[in-house]
């Protein structure tokens, strides 16, 4: 998905869940909380089934976006040991 400059994915329900993972670019994301977060290249956000949710970019963001019933997270999540 392409965002250009100064662009909107309004405020819409996921129909399922959905991983929106950012490649190029920067943006906001809007969830359930109503906080506008911002997120960039390498970050990604996750909304749950039906979660309402909105997407902006002041410069243009290019991002990965996989919807489907089963997403594994855990599959995704880097885990770093502090000793």
């Amino acid at each position: 998905m392409f965002i250009g400059r100064d662009g909107i994915v309004g405020h819409h329900q996921a129909v399922g869940a959905q991983l929106f993972l950012v490649v190029k670019g920067e943006g906001f994301v809007r969830g359930k909380e109503g906080v506008k977060t911002p997120i960039k290249e390498g970050q990604a956000a996750f909304w749950e089934p039906g979660e309402w949710h909105e997407t902006t970019s002041d410069k243009g963001m290019t991002a990965i976006v996989i919807e489907g019933e089963d997403i594994d997270l855990s599959a995704l999540v880097k885990v770093k040991t502090i000793k």
